[in-house]
C-alpha cells in the first residue's frame, strides 16, 4: 500500500491542465460495446478506474489499442460470454463500480448479459434499482444467483418505453440510454440526469447513428434503430479537477491558472467558490486563481449563515462537496455543509479536526464549518484516504497545513486523479509517494 509524504504551507505557482473526465470516460468506454465497428477516444485519463475498466473490456474480448498519449481505439467483434461467468471477471467487477455500464450495451447488441455487484467507493448506500428499473421498462428479464451474487439479464427484443426514474441516477440514465438506442420504438425517459457526462454519451451516440431528442435536458427521447457504426470522440476536461484545483489554490493562498477548462460545462461550480469568497477569473478557456491572503464567505440576504448543499445538475455536483468543506476550514465565516446524496461522505471530517479543524458533524449529512480565516494553520497529521473525493480534500489540507502528513490508502485518490503527485510538484508542491 503506498502513500503520501506532504510537506506542508508552500505556496504554489504555475498553470495545471484538467485530466479528461472520469465519469465521462467510464460512459463512452461502455458505448463501445454497441458497434463491431472501431470506436477511437482522446482524452482519455490515465487513472486507475479508467484502466481497470479497460482491461475488463480487453478481457472479455473487446480489441483495445492505444493510438496516442491519451487515444484509444475499441473495437467490439464478439464477447466471450464464458468469461462473464468467471472469476477473473467477478473480481474486476468487484473494484469497479462503472462496470454496470457495461450491462445496457451488452443487452442491446446481444441480447444478454451478466453483472455481480460492482465495487468502488464506500460513502453510503448506492441502490441500482434504477438501472434495473430501467432496463425491465425495456423488456429485459432478471434472475438472481445470491450464492454467486450473479444477475443473469436475458431479452427476447427490447422494445421502446415511457419511464420516469426515481431518481436522477448519472450511470443508470446513461446505462438505460445504451440499451434505448438500438430497442424496437420510441423510449422517454423522464427525470434522466443532464450532467455534462450524459450530454457528452449522447453526442457520441447520435455520432454512432443513434436517434435522440432534449439532450441537455431531463426528458430524452430515444427512436431506436437497428445498428450503429463506428465514430471518434473527444472527452471534456474533468470539472471535478478544475474545483479541485480552485480548492487548492483558495487554501495555499497560491496564484494558479488552470488550462482547458470547458468553462460552458462547469455550470453552477464557479459561481459557488465565488460564494465562498474566492476570486475567480475567466480567461477565454482558462480559469485564473490570484494569491489570496483571506477569503470571506457570503452570508444569505437576510444575514444567515450561507447553506452549500449538493443536488442533481445542473445544481451543484456531491464530488464537490468534500473539496468545499476544505476550503471552508480557512475562511472567514461559517458554512453549513449539506451532503443529501450520500450519508458517509463526510465522515472523513474527523481528520480534519485532529488537523485542527473547526467543524461541528452534526448528522451523517451535514456539518458546520467554523471558518479559522487563516489566524490558524492546520497542521500536518497521518491519516488515510477513505474515498477518491475524500483523499483529494485531505491532499488538498495536507498542502496547507504546517510540517509533515502522511496520506495512507492513496490508490483510492489514484483511482480519480492522474499522476496527481508529479503534477503538483510542477507547481511548487512538497509531495513524494512512498510506496509501501
Amino acid at each position: 500500500m503506498s502513500s503520501f509524504e506532504i510537506i506542508g504551507g508552500h505556496k504554489l505557482n504555475g498553470e495545471i491542465t484538467p485530466q479528461g473526465a472520469k465519469n465521462e470516460a467510464l460512459q463512452v468506454i461502455c458505448a463501445c460495446l454497441l458497434t463491431a465497428e472501431k470506436v477511437t477516444l482522446h482524452n482519455i485519463p490515465d487513472i486507475r478506474d479508467v484502466n481497470k475498466l479497460i482491461e475488463l473490456l480487453a478481457a472479455i474480448g473487446v480489441i483495445v489499442s492505444k493510438t496516442g498519449n491519451a487515444s484509444f481505439t475499441f473495437e467490439t467483434r464478439d464477447i466471450d460470454f464464458d468469461y462473464l461467468r468467471s472469476k477473473d471477471f467477478r473480481d474486476k467487477v468487484g473494484s469497479l463500480r462503472g462496470s454496470i455500464m457495461i450491462l445496457g450495451p451488452m443487452l442491446a447488441r446481444y441480447g444478454k448479459g451478466f453483472v455481480y455487484i460492482p465495487g468502488g467507493d464506500k460513502i453510503g448506500r448506492r441502490r441500482l434499482d434504477t438501472h434495473f428499473l430501467g432496463l425491465q421498462k425495456l423488456g429485459a428479464d432478471f434472475s438472481y444467483d445470491q450464492e454467486q451474487q450473479l444477475f443473469t439479464v436475458t431479452s427476447s427484443g427490447l422494445r421502446g418505453d415511457y419511464m420516469l426514474l426515481d431518481e436522477a441516477s448519472v450511470t443508470g440514465t446513461a446505462n438505460i440510454l445504451m440499451a434505448a438506442v438500438m430497442a424496437s420504438g420510441t423510449t422517454t425517459i423522464f427525470n434522466a440526469a443532464c450532467e455534462p457526462y450524459i450530454s457528452q454519451l449522447c453526442k457520441m451516440l447520435v455520432s454512432m447513428g443513434a436517434k435522440i431528442e432534449g439532450i441537455g435536458s431531463n426528458l430524452l427521447t430515444i427512436n431506436g434503430v437497428e445498428r450503429l457504426h463506428g465514430c471518434e470522440h473527444t472527452l471534456l476536461a474533468d470539472m471535478i479537477e478544475v474545483g479541485s484545483f480552485i480548492g487548492l489554490a483558495a487554501m495555499t493562498g497560491s496564484e494558479i491558472t488552470i488550462k482547458n477548462v470547458n468553462y460552458q460545462q462547469l455550470g453552477l461550480i464557479p459561481d459557488v467558490f465565488k460564494r465562498m469568497g474566492i476570486r475567480i477569473e475567466r480567461r477565454n478557456d482558462d480559469i485564473y486563481i490570484p494569491a489570496q491572503e483571506h477569503y470571506e464567505v457570503e452570508t444569505f440576504m437576510d444575514g444567515s449563515i450561507m447553506t452549500i448543499a449538493d443536488a442533481p445538475w445542473p445544481g451543484f455536483t456531491p464530488d464537490l462537496i468534500s473539496i468545499v468543506l476544505v476550503i471552508a476550514t480557512q475562511a472567514k465565516g461559517s458554512v453549513l455543509i449539506h451532503q443529501k446524496m450520500f450519508e458517509s461522505r463526510l465522515f472523513f471530517v474527523d481528520k480534519l479536526i485532529d488537523m485542527g479543524a473547526r467543524i461541528i458533524l452534526c448528522d451523517p449529512h451535514r456539518a458546520t464549518v467554523i471558518g479559522l480565516d487563516h489566524q490558524y494553520k492546520l497542521r500536518g497529521i497521518r491519516m488515510s484516504s477513505p474515498d477518491i473525493r475524500a483523499g483529494v480534500a485531505l491532499l488538498i489540507s495536507a498542502l496547507s497545513a504546517e510540517g509533515k502528513s502522511i496520506i495512507d490508502n492513496i490508490e483510492q485518490i489514484d483511482r480519480g486523479y492522474q499522476e496527481i503527485d508529479l503534477r503538483l510538484q510542477k507547481l511548487g508542491a512538497h509531495i513524494r509517494r512512498i510506496n509501501g
